[in-house]
Parts: C-alpha cells; structure tokens; sequence
C-alpha cells in the first residue's frame, strides 16, 4: 500500500490488439488509483474496454504499455510463473459465468485456489467450509455445480476469490446472469464482506444500483477515463 493508502495503481495504461492488418486501440491510457478497502465499479458501455482492463488489472493480461502496480508492487516486471504465483495469492476473481469446475464440490471448488498455493489440505478444508457458511452455503459444501442455483454457484464463486485472502477481489458482471432479486442479495454479500474483511473491491458492471452504492465509480468512454465520481470517504 502506498502513502496515501492506495492499494491499487495504474499509470498511462495502453492495450492494443493486432487484427489482421489493424491495430485495435482498446484502452488508450488509463490512470487510476483505488484505496484499500474500496468498492470502486467500473462502468460505461459495452466496447469501452471495462472488461480488457480488468483483465489487466487482475494479471490476466499484459498491457501494451503503461504500468500497473498492486501494494507497490510493479507486477508486470515478473515472469509468467512468478505473475501467476502472485495473481494467486494477491487476487481473488469472481467472473459473470462462476468458472467452476463440474467435477468437484463446492467446498473442493473453493479450496482449488489454496491447493494450488500449497497450503495444507487441512488448514484449507477448515477455512472453505467457513467461507461457505460465510456466504450462506454452509448445508451445501457436498453440492456440485449442476446441484447449485444461478445465486449459489456465484456465491461459491465468491467464496473461492476470498479464499487466499486477497489483497484485490475483481469481478466482470457478477451478476450479470441472475434475477433481480438474486442479484441484489449477491450486490449486500459482495458489501457486507468487503466490510468484514476489508478488502479492496473492483466491479465492472451495467447494473447502476450496484454501481451507485459503491465508493467510487469510474466511467469509461472509448478506452479512457471520462470521470470518477467519489460516493464515499474511506
């Protein structure tokens, strides 16, 4: 984190992709700056580059140019294996399809990203089960996804991204495929645990309920900043 207690940097961030012949201009620099404990939503219409700079952000892909620093660190001067080390224990995803995979339960599904980490089995086993009651799916730790809910499966898509205590948590649409009233249950769970654990929430999303409740809101237009709307002192 830096002095002013940013948790999360972007300097002059450029992203473009080669299509065919033509270079496409996607994000066409990007600066910002999001505080620990934030929930900050990204919004703006679709092909501003929400979702590519979230993808950025979260490690998933490498900028065109610019620079992106988590708790001071500068992530894109690592190697691949070392980025992936770091996205898994600085940063938790929750996607607009939960990404879980069939063939597990929910708790295996939530302890995944701690197994890869090589935390013990135990340890692991004890923390998902108490995110999963966290989340409200503590009676359903044995379901798999196709046992689950649209609302469930994105809840055990939450309790995954928490499970390595992130530093970060983003998220693309997290409700993009849900019912309003199941969306608006996910919108207080993805608050109230940003509150109880402190954590550093980034959101982009068309719901402008969700958007309105957050922070601070970033509105993009044609792959640039068009302005920030502080809701909230944190």
């Amino acid at each position: 984190m830096t002095a002013n207690g940013a948790i999360l940097v972007t300097k002059d961030l450029h992203k473009a992709y080669q299509i065919g012949t033509s270079e496409v201009q996607v994000l066409k620099g990007i600066d910002l700056e999001i505080k620990e404990g934030q929930i900050v939503a990204i919004v703006g219409p679709s092909g501003v580059g929400k979702s590519t700079l979230l993808h950025i952000l979260g490690t998933l892909d490498r900028p065109s140019g610019g620079r992106v620093e988590i708790d001071r660190t500068n992530v894109f001067a690592f190697d691949n294996k070392k980025l992936a080390q770091f996205r898994n224990r600085t940063i938790g995803f929750v996607f607009q399809f939960h990404h879980l995979l069939p063939e597990f339960t929910a708790l295996e599904n939530v302890m995944m990203p701690s197994l890869i980490a090589g935390y013990p089995k135990t340890k692991t086993a004890e923390r998902a089960t108490h995110l999963l009651n966290e989340v409200g799916l503590g009676q359903r730790l044995n379901h798999r996804p196709n046992e689950l809910s649209g609302g469930e499966l994105q809840r055990v898509a939450v309790a995954r991204a928490l499970m390595n205590e992130p530093k970060l948590v983003l998220a693309d649409e997290p409700s993009g495929n849900l019912d309003q009233t199941t969306s608006e249950a996910l919108h207080e769970l993805l608050w109230q645990l940003s509150r109880r654990y402190k954590k550093t929430f980034v959101i982009v999303t068309h719901n402008r309920e969700l958007a309105d409740n957050a922070d601070k809101i970033v509105e993009l237009s044609d792959g640039r900043v068009k302005s920030e709307q502080l809701r909230q002192i944190v």
